[in-house]
């Protein structure tokens, strides 16, 4: 229970962040969390193809905001 309301925080500070370094209107606290946790999953494999790791709570939420950042130019770039 604990692991699922630390994913949902980080989730939802990544988000936030990204939203943030992409000079977003913002997206609410549920599309934080949202665009947090996939762009956990985004991140996470592209860091595993290149062949790094994220160690403890603020390298997952390094991993997290990398990776949302990406989701969102990716966003932006289809919607156009």
């Amino acid at each position: 229970m604990l692991g699922l309301i630390l994913s949902l925080v980080i989730g939802g500070l990544a988000g936030w962040i990204a939203g943030e370094v992409m000079r977003g209107d913002g997206y609410g606290v549920v599309g934080n969390i949202a665009i947090g946790l996939v762009g956990g999953l985004l991140g996470s494999v592209i860091f595993r193809l290149l062949g790094l790791a994220a160690v403890g709570i603020v390298g997952e939420l390094v991993v997290a905001v990398v990776g949302a950042v990406i989701l969102i130019a990716i966003a932006r770039m289809i919607r156009g």
